[in-house]
């Protein structure tokens, strides 16, 4: 009997203060995208398993999509695949959409995250997590308007 109003995912959500990122969409075998759209896209907040960030493109859902996440310090981007799980306007604020990727699984299977960005989310949540950056409804789950 599933319990009403829990969250139901199972990674908590956390901000890294000033990171970004950037996204290219999985167009097909044959015709990849070589180019990031969107460099500098803010991040709401992150998980182990999933991102939330604002973009001026509506990504549509089940959009396949390459992302590079830059956290302020960090010299190399953390490089992870998703796909897009909701998308809702971010009415009147200079980013128009928030978009919600899903993480593929992680493990050494064609298709899947490599294990180590894994380790790496987890060290961002060990640095960044607490009270002040982890993300409820009540702190901007979704639905909620950023303005940046």
């Amino acid at each position: 009997m599933p319990e009403e109003g829990l969250e139901k995912r199972g990674c908590v959500r956390f901000r890294i203060p000033g990171a970004t990122t950037a996204y290219k969409k999985d167009k097909s075998l044959f015709h990849r995208n070589p180019d990031y759209s969107g460099e500098f896209l803010p991040v709401l907040d992150i998980s182990r398993g999933g991102i939330r960030f604002l973009s001026n493109e509506n990504i549509a859902l089940d959009t396949k999509l390459h992302l590079r996440v830059q956290v302020p310090g960090d010299q190399s981007p953390l490089q992870i695949d998703g796909v897009v799980r909701w998308a809702a306007p971010n009415v009147g604020q200079s980013f128009k959409h928030q978009v919600g990727v899903q993480f593929y699984p992680y493990g050494e299977k064609k298709g899947m995250n490599y294990p180590g960005t894994l380790v790496k989310i987890i060290a961002y949540e060990q640095k960044f997590l607490d009270n002040s950056t982890i993300i409820n409804e009540d702190t901007g789950g979704r639905g909620s308007t950023f303005s940046i």
